[in-house]
């Protein structure tokens, strides 16, 4: 007679496991770097993750392979030589707090699984005392079981390593709102790689040698791209932090504009509250709504923004900007027939 139990579903089966498997490694890999130069052998190791010692044997492998942990092997023991590893940190209990809380503010953004991220985690979660390595160990159960994409990984290491050693990346580029639909080839000197929480994207910022200035590629619209042997000099910081800071978000290669929005009194409050833009000045108006003035570089990225206040914000200046934002209100009354 056949049971009638359901079974679990393929995709949960792989699920469990996989969730099972990061915590895993994250116990591994306590358990390794604790035991110091004397190393741990697998059937030891399978003790104590309550594994067998053919599984606890293809973990040490993983840390080597994925997690890319320097591993030496002698005599049957294993452990982690201090060679190609950062000199050890140690941080206080609110300082791995700010560590975990970012961490899980990066995971709930990822748009694919980043292995380098994982396995980053995967070393933060070893450090860490209850109940903040749970916490990693779910962080990292989330990223893996968003699909990952390994040409954009390959692609992010490239840049990365042409910005790391301050050399000429060249690349074709699709450009989405400037010149929809065209492409061209790019040589950059990469100053700096910055991630959006707007579109979850990750962003070259960089001196263009063929426009003579600076400007800002999204790493999913580049292809194609050859790190050359020409090596530059980086700005320093502390100008490249000072013309940075008139983006919205990422952008700020535009002309500066004073944008002017009216809120009404009952988003007043709430506008205030929060410091939006470095620039930002505020004024409340007797009849309880509020001037917000910023400058900024240009005003493509601070649109959707805009339009998330609905009614409550008008745009006063510039005027290209208050009719596309009226515009857009116009189109959305259409479609809801109003």
């Amino acid at each position: 007679m056949k049971s009638s139990r359901p079974r679990a579903s393929k995709g949960r089966n792989e699920e469990f496991q996989k969730r099972d498997r990061s915590a895993r490694l994250i116990r591994a890999y306590r358990y390794v770097t604790a035991a110091g130069t004397a190393g741990v052998r697998p059937e030891d190791l399978a003790k104590r993750l309550g594994v067998s010692r053919r599984t606890a044997y293809r973990d040490l492998q993983a840390l080597e392979r994925e997690v890319e942990m320097p591993i030496w092997n002698e005599h049957g023991r294993w452990g982690v030589t201090e060679k190609g590893l950062l000199p050890a940190l140690h941080f206080s209990r609110d300082e791995a707090l700010s560590i975990v809380l970012a961490a899980r503010l990066l995971a709930k953004f990822s748009t694919g699984y980043d292995p380098e991220f994982g396995a980053a985690l995967m070393k933060l979660g070893g450090m860490l005392e209850e109940p903040l390595r749970s916490t990693v160990e779910r962080t990292v159960e989330q990223i893996a079981e968003v699909r990952g994409d390994p040409e954009a990984q390959q692609l992010l290491r490239k840049v990365a390593g042409a910005w790391i050693s301050s050399r000429v990346v060249e690349f074709d580029y699709a450009a989405a709102w400037s010149n929809p639909g065209a492409t061209r080839r790019a040589r950059v000197r990469p100053y700096l790689i910055e991630p959006s929480a707007a579109t979850l994207a990750t962003y070259l910022i960089g001196y263009d040698e063929g426009r003579d200035a600076m400007r800002t590629f999204r790493l999913d619209r580049m292809s194609n791209a050859q790190v050359g042997i020409t090596t530059f000099v980086r700005p320093r910081d502390m100008e490249l932090e000072k013309q940075l800071s008139a983006a919205w978000d990422i952008v700020a290669d535009q002309p500066l504009e004073e944008v002017v929005i009216k809120f009404s009194s009952s988003a007043a409050a709430r506008v205030v509250a929060v410091r939006w833009h470095p620039s930002q000045e505020t004024e409340m108006q007797g009849d309880g709504s509020l001037l917000w003035r910023a400058r900024l570089s240009g005003t493509h990225e601070v649109r959707p923004w805009i339009l998330g206040w609905g009614g409550d914000a008008e745009v006063i200046t510039p005027v290209p900007l208050r009719d596309d934002i009226a515009r857009t209100h116009r189109d959305a009354a259409t479609v809801y027939g109003a």
